[in-house]
């Protein structure tokens, strides 16, 4: 009798545990996450290549590379200043646990010049990776939770590298900020006689003609 009791008591208490009504315990997600670029406005960039080493200190090679997202909306103000948004284009680091730290080499069309840089990823910004597969936007809590969680590294001149990742919410929050170097070897490590991916478009050369490059405002 004492062990029914028991068990009685063990289940009516478990019964009484409150329910966390943001959890996303069984929403659909994925076991990776995913890369993105982006640029400022009209400051065109070409990711020659990425790696990430993650947490459990596995180097992850080639993980990403092409273009950023960015805008070019010739509205006549200096809206290359600072970022505008993150693009939507991203590619999942199959096999990769939370990234511990990534590398980038990357050409600024604009300039031009080739950086290559490794960043550290901070603790805040991957318990927000976690977070954001895993529980719900307390505004929206009948929807759900983001499918798979994202870092977006933004490449801007001089060789800037600004980090985001994205909240429970889907917005962007910025984690991390680098100095990356010059790639010594120039753009394609040296292997296309200096070339870059391609020439400055005609609405990047008229946004610098009339604002210049906006160094520091990234």
């Amino acid at each position: 009798m004492k062990p029914l009791l028991i068990l009685l008591c063990a289940l009516w208490v478990s019964g009484c545990q409150p329910i966390d009504p943001l959890s996303a315990k069984n929403d659909p997600k994925s076991p990776w996450w995913e890369l993105g670029f982006t640029e400022p406005r009209y400051m065109k960039v070409w990711v020659e290549d990425t790696s990430v080493e993650d947490i459990k200190g596995r180097t992850f090679l080639h993980t990403g590379g092409g273009s950023a997202s960015g805008g070019q909306p010739e509205d006549g103000t200096e809206s290359a200043r600072g970022w505008h948004g993150l693009g939507s284009s991203a590619k999942a680091v199959v096999g990769a646990d939370l990234p511990k730290r990534i590398f980038v080499r990357w050409q600024s069309i604009v300039e031009p010049q080739t950086y290559r840089a490794w960043i550290d990823i901070p603790e805040e910004a991957r318990q927000l990776m976690l977070t954001s597969v895993n529980q719900r936007c307390a505004k929206t809590p009948d929807q759900e939770a983001t499918f798979i969680s994202s870092v977006y590294l933004g490449l801007a001149p001089g060789g800037v590298v600004q980090v985001w990742v994205r909240d429970s919410s889907h917005h962007p929050v910025k984690v991390a900020r680098a100095q990356a170097e010059i790639e010594p070897l120039g753009p394609s490590q040296g292997k296309n006689q200096g070339r870059y991916a391609y020439p400055v478009n005609e609405k990047s050369k008229r946004y610098i003609e009339k604002f210049g490059i906006p160094y520091g405002s990234w």
